[in-house]
């Protein structure tokens, strides 16, 4: 392939501290980004990908990465911002990453400089939605990222075996943004920019929040209580949530809390071509932040791969991807594909293989359904189990 003319300097990284605001001439941020896992910035990486994009709309952001949970002065380290905090437990589920299936003390943390464990809470999302309430009172603060989004309903609990709340409920969160959150963090960020009450935005696809309300034209699902005390009660939830991920046809899930409601709004629409171009086109590093000195052992298995798409329709039943991503497969051009590996052929360290394009749904790329008015309205969770959904 022949190579561009293009420059290979990269933007300055997000900052992370005080020192590198300064160096921007920000007194303060609009966006303060708090993530389990090291900054490393490469849009495999769901923290820098969404900061990237807000800066793109003109935000200032930072990122806070793996916060000392315990201690207030981590998230003090640059200020208060003007709009809110977003918070993710990083790339996994802090459980997961954290304990084996086994209920095993995990040694390491892929998402850490060393691979060294301990340097996220359990529980991630609650604790640092604690540790932000605690440390800026009445800062607004919008959980997202795979453990908010996968533990959005009343849920079964390995760890604990036990069923537990929706963890906006138990973080005491404002917003919470479940599946993939551009389309909902850029309007959530720019109507609070534009002065608009948080209690204003709840309309918004693909967040949940919690009230004392219950909008018409839902599905109720069985309350947390009820999907605690009976198997039967938990299935028919899970059933019912699942049969409402088409964001073509889905109504949205309120299921009661105690004397609160918590309320899934509609999913978010599939982005289109041109709008996943836009995301992976923006200006990457493509490299963990200069103030780490050990390896980052995820960030090496993934520095030379390519995300070709996102979303699958094979719904799984040992896997996520459908219930985060979206049965609907959004892919990117081949034209951005190949200016994202126009880009890796400046970088010093690379020398010449891209190591995976499209992850475990790469055969998927480029794929959609054969029959657009059967898909929305399709409830299948799945378009090849039981049998190959026809055309």
């Amino acid at each position: 392939m022949k190579k561009s003319q293009k420059s290979s300097n990269h933007p300055p990284f997000l900052p992370t501290c005080r020192e590198e605001m300064n160096a921007r001439g920000w007194k303060e941020l609009d966006v303060l980004i708090i993530s389990g896992d090291a900054y490393i910035d490469h849009p495999a990486f769901g923290s820098a990908l969404l900061g990237r994009l807000l800066e793109n709309s003109g935000f200032r952001v930072g990122i806070l990465a793996q916060p000392d949970w315990k201690k207030s002065e981590d998230f003090r380290t640059m200020g208060r911002p003007r709009l809110f905090a977003a918070i993710s437990s990083g790339a996994m589920d802090s459980m997961v990453n954290h304990y084996t299936a086994a209920k095993k003390i995990r040694h390491n943390d892929a998402y850490t400089p060393g691979g060294i464990a301990g340097k996220r809470p359990n529980r991630a999302v609650i604790a640092y939605a604690a540790a932000i309430k605690g440390t800026f009172k009445g800062l607004p603060t919008i959980i997202g990222g795979i453990e908010a989004s996968l533990r959005r309903l009343a849920h079964y609990d390995y760890w604990s075996d036990k069923v537990r709340r929706s963890i906006l409920i138990d973080s005491k969160a404002d917003l919470l943004i479940y599946g993939m959150a551009e389309t909902a963090l850029l309007e959530i960020t720019r109507r609070l920019d534009a002065g608009e009450p948080l209690d204003n935005l709840r309309e918004i696809r693909g967040t949940a929040f919690a009230a004392n309300i219950c909008p018409k034209d839902t599905i109720k699902l069985p309350s947390f209580e009820q999907v605690s005390e009976s198997t039967e009660a938990y299935n028919q939830a899970f059933k019912l949530a699942s049969e409402q991920e088409n964001p073509f046809s889905a109504k949205a899930l309120v299921q009661p809390h105690g004397n609160r409601n918590l309320i899934i709004n509609l999913p978010a629409l599939p982005l289109s071509e041109a709008e996943l171009d836009q995301i992976y086109d923006l200006p990457f590093v493509r490299q963990p932040h200069p103030s780490y000195n050990e390896k980052i052992p995820a960030f090496e298995q993934i520095r030379y791969s390519i995300t070709s798409h996102r979303g699958c329709f094979g719904g799984c039943a040992f896997c996520a991807i459908t219930h985060h991503q979206g049965k609907t497969v959004q892919s990117r051009s081949e034209k951005s594909i190949l200016r994202e590996i126009d880009k890796l052929s400046f970088q010093n360290d690379f020398h010449g293989t891209i190591s995976d394009v499209g992850g475990p749904t790469a055969n998927m790329y480029g794929l959609g359904c054969g029959n657009p008015k059967a898909e929305m309205i399709c409830q299948r969770s799945s378009c090849i189990y039981p049998d190959m959904q026809k055309s």
